[in-house]
């Protein structure tokens, strides 16, 4: 009769013992996922992505090196002075390429002001500038003489005409379906530290956890022990 008490007050124990306190339990903490959203936000205010750097870095090559085909025309023909009056002071359509500078600096303004300034989302822009550039240069070469011209007649005409798609495709194909994806990312990244925010409000804090005191447990088992001796029959 006296050891079932005992034994059902040690199993107890033991049992109490072998069970881990809810400190030791691993809670889901979002704060590296809000980093990372932080870091991404920063990044979006601070500065472009890197495909649209390089978008503007290739429109940047368009008007130089066209400027350089236009340098390298005016000095083929007899010097840069002479050559530069009579293209741009007596322009004329059928036989200057002053026009077609001006259109690799039409592109590369509206590009620009577009897409790095105002960092625009949208193919407008792009779609605007290779039809005004395919237009002009269509026209350029059916009613002009450039042919007659030499080397250049061609060469000008059909490097601006590629580059200008190039352009485009480099924009609809890898700048904007890449930064739609970045951006897919960044929401479901946000949405799951949201989610992660309701379920896991915050971590309980120690001071939430209740624990007997050491001495009110040491009591209890001397109490046990002086109960099961005053119980033991007198010899």
């Amino acid at each position: 009769m006296n050891r079932v008490p005992a034994d059902a007050e040690n199993a107890h124990s033991s049992s109490v013992e072998s069970c881990p306190s809810l400190r030791d339990v691993p809670s889901i903490n979002p704060t590296q996922l809000m980093a990372r959203i932080e870091s991404y936000e920063g990044r979006e205010k601070k500065g472009i992505s890197d495909v649209r750097r390089t978008f503007c870095l290739f429109v940047t090559f368009d008007l130089l090196f066209i400027t350089l085909l236009w340098i390298i025309e005016l000095n083929v023909k007899g010097g840069i002075e002479t050559t530069l009056e009579k293209e741009v002071l007596h322009y004329d359509y059928s036989s200057s390429y002053f026009d077609i500078f001006l259109l690799a600096v039409f592109r590369f303004k509206v590009l620009i002001l577009a897409y790095a300034m105002c960092r625009l989302r949208h193919w407008w822009a792009i779609a605007f500038t290779t039809a005004v550039t395919s237009a002009f240069l269509l026209a350029k070469v059916i009613i002009s003489q450039l042919f007659s011209q030499g080397a250049f007649g061609y060469v000008l005409p059909i490097i601006s005409f590629i580059l200008a798609w190039i352009e485009t495709w480099f924009l609809d194909f890898k700048v904007l379906p890449q930064e739609a994806e970045e951006e897919n990312r960044f929401l479901i990244a946000q949405d799951a530290s949201e989610r992660a925010a309701l379920l896991h409000p915050g971590v309980l804090s120690d001071g939430q956890f209740y624990s007997p005191p050491e001495s009110v447990a040491g009591s209890s088992d001397e109490d046990s022990e002086e109960k099961q001796d005053s119980e033991k029959p007198i010899v």
